[in-house]
């Protein structure tokens, strides 16, 4: 988890399926220059060094972030992908530190039956085991959609990563990619705090269509792809700048 001091609001940055809190690290120059409070950015069960769930879903990993927080905490959540459906979760669950507003980025909001089937199949898959730690970073750039954009050897890449007598695999609970898909109507609804939709302009996950039918708030950010906060950190903190 990477945990920087200061007062309130607490800006919650959550990752998405296969990455860890480590992927916000380079973020935090720009963070403390541009926000006021504290930050956090913890890893979601089952991946880096969070310990797995018995099942996964968007309430059980919001659960898990829940008890890591101190209750009077008042949360402003940026979450990419999986990170902004367990962002909204948060929101939508009873008791625990209130949430002030969620940006989810990236969000994928419609899937297919194929795309589901293949979530489970991936979910009940053993354990991958490398005889090398480049073979393994590869990997794990690509579960985490982080190719092309962080090299094998970058710092953040090091928390995705699990070397055991010489092997090494992927820190991430395959288990979790049977998380399914989210009800995204029913936890907006559920919400009674600002929510923005945002996506990439190149994002293949999502359209605006499809986040415009939601019912909230939607930015398009140009030129960017489905990792938007890692191509461009600026732009997407920006997001948050009416939620201070």
């Amino acid at each position: 988890m990477v945990d920087a001091p200061g007062g309130r609001p607490v800006l919650l940055l959550l990752h998405g399926m296969g990455a860890t809190g480590d992927v916000w690290a380079p973020w935090a120059p720009l963070i403390e220059s541009r926000w006021a409070g504290r930050w956090l950015a913890p890893d979601l069960a089952g991946h880096g060094g969070a310990p797995p769930l018995p099942a996964y879903s968007f309430a059980a990993l919001a659960e898990r972030v829940a008890a890591a927080l101190a209750p009077n905490d008042r949360l402003v959540v940026l979450g990419h992908s999986l990170g902004g459906v367990v962002g909204l979760a948060l929101a939508a669950r009873a008791g625990g530190p209130p949430v002030a507003a969620v940006v989810g980025l990236g969000i994928k909001a419609v899937w297919s039956p194929a795309e589901l089937a293949r979530a489970r199949e991936l979910a009940g898959r053993p354990v991958t085991w490398f005889p090398s730690r480049d073979e393994a970073a590869h990997r794990y750039l690509r579960v985490s959609g982080l190719s092309g954009l962080l090299a094998p050897d970058h710092p953040a890449v090091d928390a995705g990563l699990r070397e055991v007598d010489g092997r090494w695999r992927l820190a991430m609970d395959p288990a979790a990619f049977a998380v399914g898909e989210p009800a995204l109507p029913s936890l907006i609804s559920a919400t009674d705090v600002p929510v923005l939709l945002a996506r990439g302009e190149h994002d293949p996950m999502v359209t605006d269509a499809q986040l415009k039918e939601l019912g909230v708030p939607v930015a398009t950010l140009p030129g960017l792809g489905h990792n938007a906060h890692v191509e461009d950190p600026e732009a997407v903190l920006a997001l948050v700048d009416a939620y201070r």
